[in-house]
């Protein structure tokens, strides 16, 4: 038999095993799914990702106009020296960074502190009204993390920079000077305010799920409660007390609102804030090298962060066992510890809502007199001798309009992010060994890397102009519902890949071997059974959604401004009252959806967050 003959059967069985791969990858619901999922993730995260690095390192029309010798087209690190290395490099880039960072740690220490101590009066002592202070905490998660800064500006305000007296000055006479009233120190103390709560609820979680056994056996052998922090509780709670730390500190780095409010009246400047000046200002390419260097250092935390908790010992803490929580007794430091939980969380979450809502009535800016009380910027007509002639925001047409576009993006956004989430977390949980699934797995996670205000910058860069089969996007509420949909994909998968592994494999394999379709098994077992979970996941995704504004403030035009861009522009242009008035509006909205998917849907917020 000749070679020939040999060589063909082979052909023979390598074509039909590829059509055969072919066949099963085209007709396997887990396969389809995982390459839309990588399709949809290349083009949504990987290809903006790609523009915005070029951009940076070629030469552009307009920079013809500073250098004439450039070359539209070809390569340059002009862009990147211009922000790292040249006469203006201190104020556009490294003032700012050490700005950022100062915040960054500031935030991320006393948030560790104030959070952790409360996560361990709560589910490790015997202190009275838990369910209380739980609820208490995680109104600050509800609540955009820049209002704050209006609130400090009702109290602190001077009339040097202000223009007009805050609280403190009008009741006292006190007259604070601008480090109180701006900058690094109210900008730190509001985002503490907010982001103490990342580290309560996982903290809480973490503590919650320790057998207090360990901790008695330790107290029996003579160890000192200094002793069995350090030695026991510490570690076992370090895995969570990271994830908060790189939470928190990537989120503190980007944060724009809270810098925007407190820091820019005193010209002091974040990578942030500094981005978005570079934006308005058509420095286009600095904006994007100060994106990228955002995105750069929240990876390099993440990655340090993930290096950190690899190290470490595992120790098992959960078993079949029951697991005994003995509450350590408070004794005489039982009333002032309750005093203290409830006058911070007060002040960190109930007050600010207050001191607003009393601007809203309050005629003249600065004047806290019961005769300056009004209800014109909720239902007044046009005066122009008040804000312009703005009417009340009841009766404006642009709060309408604002209102509608924020319930569709939020709606929208936090429903297809969900179930998206869902799909994708289905394709992980079912294929964890699969190349696929991991890609799958690691591409959703990207967003996460990107604070917001980039993750702006490279939309606009990518959907400015028409792109592959998709028209231009800016100007339209596709593009804000998309980047919306994008950046909350983390959690979203996240929270499907938890629910699914939670669903035994058994109920599906028997609804295969009955003859179920894919489609009949997803819809009759799948998503009825991930009900509770799909739900908590939107409700967290819609609160996210309702608050936002470093995502979408680049993005957003006159016919696509939502309620937080036009409390943005309204504080901009000084009209603090209507500015208030929205975030009552927002808040209000978060209340109502909070209690219905409470009620009726049995979510459960609480033990959801931390993403």
């Amino acid at each position: 038999m000749s070679k020939l003959e040999y060589s063909r059967p082979a052909s023979r069985f390598t074509m039909t095993r590829a059509v055969n791969i072919l066949k099963s990858i085209f007709t396997n619901p887990l396969h389809l799914i995982s390459i839309f999922a990588i399709l949809f993730l290349g083009y949504t995260i990987v290809i903006p990702m790609w523009e915005i690095v070029s951009h940076t390192m070629t030469w552009h029309p307009e920079d013809i106009r500073a250098n004439p010798q450039a070359v539209p087209g070809n390569l340059t690190l002009n862009h990147w020296l211009h922000v790292l290395y040249s006469d203006i490099s201190q104020s556009i880039f490294y003032k700012p960074l050490l700005n950022s960072f100062n915040i960054a740690v500031f935030v991320s220490f006393f948030s560790m502190v104030i959070g952790g101590g409360l996560a361990w009066l709560v589910t490790r002592t015997d202190l009275p009204f838990k369910k209380t202070f739980a609820f208490l905490a995680i109104i600050p998660y509800m609540l955009p993390s820049w209002i704050k800064s209006f609130a400090w500006l009702i109290v602190f305000k001077n009339d040097r920079v202000g223009g007009t007296q805050g609280m403190l000055q009008y009741v006292f006479g006190i007259n604070p000077p601008d480090w109180i009233s701006y900058g690094f120190l109210p900008i730190s103390i509001v985002l503490v305010g907010h982001y103490y709560t990342f580290f309560y609820l996982l903290i809480a979680v973490s503590l919650s799920s320790i057998n207090s056994s360990l901790e008695e056996t330790a107290d029996i052998l003579g160890a000192s409660r200094f002793t069995i922090l350090r030695k026991i509780t510490f570690p076992l709670v370090l895995p969570a007390i990271l994830s908060a730390l790189i939470l928190t500190f990537s989120k503190s780095m980007g944060t724009f609102g809270a810098a925007a409010f407190l820091g820019l009246p005193v010209k002091y400047y974040t990578i942030a804030t500094m981005l978005y000046g570079s934006m308005k200002n058509r420095m286009i390419s600095d904006a994007y090298v100060l994106s990228l260097i955002l995105i750069i250092i929240s990876a390099l935390t993440i990655y340090f962060n993930q290096r950190a908790i690899g190290k470490r010992k595992s120790y098992a803490t959960i078993s079949g066992k029951d697991s005994r929580k003995n509450l350590n007794p408070l004794g005489i430091w039982k009333i002032p510890s309750v005093m203290l939980v409830f006058l911070f969380m007060f002040l960190a979450g109930i007050f600010p809502l207050l001191l607003l809502f009393w601007q809203t009535f309050m005629l003249q800016d600065g004047n806290y007199s019961l005769s300056n009380l009004t209800t014109h910027y909720w239902f007044g007509d046009s005066d122009f001798s008040i804000a312009s002639g703005e009417v009340g925001i009841l009766k404006s047409d642009s709060i309408l309009l604002g209102l509608k576009n924020s319930l569709l993006i939020a709606l929208a956004a936090a429903s297809v992010a969900s179930v998206m989430g869902l799909i994708f977390g289905y394709v992980i949980s079912k294929g964890r060994k699969a190349l696929s699934s991991r890609l799958v797995e690691q591409l959703s996670f990207m967003p996460y890397l990107i604070p917001g205000i980039s993750f702006a910058a490279i939309y606009l860069s990518m959907f400015a102009q028409p792109h592959f089969l998709l028209p231009a996007l800016y100007g339209t509420l596709s593009i804000v519902i998309l980047i919306t949909i994008v950046k909350e994909l983390p959690f979203a998968t996240r929270s499907g890949t938890s629910t699914m592994l939670q669903i035994s494999g058994e109920l599906e394999e028997a609804a295969k071997l009955h003859g179920a379709s894919f489609m009949l098994r997803f819809f009759r077992i799948m998503l009825p059974l991930s009900r509770k979970g799909l739900i908590s996941a939107f409700l967290l995704l819609f609160i996210s959604a309702m608050k936002e504004l470093d995502l979408i403030i680049l993005l957003v035009t006159p016919k696509t401004s939502t309620l937080t861009t036009l409390t943005f522009r309204y504080a901009e242009k000084g009209y603090q009252q209507y500015a208030d008035a929205i975030v009552i509006i927002i808040i209000a909205l978060i209340m109502i959806t909070h209690f219905v998917a409470t009620k009726w849907g049995k979510a459960d917020l609480s033990k959801g967050i931390g993403g």
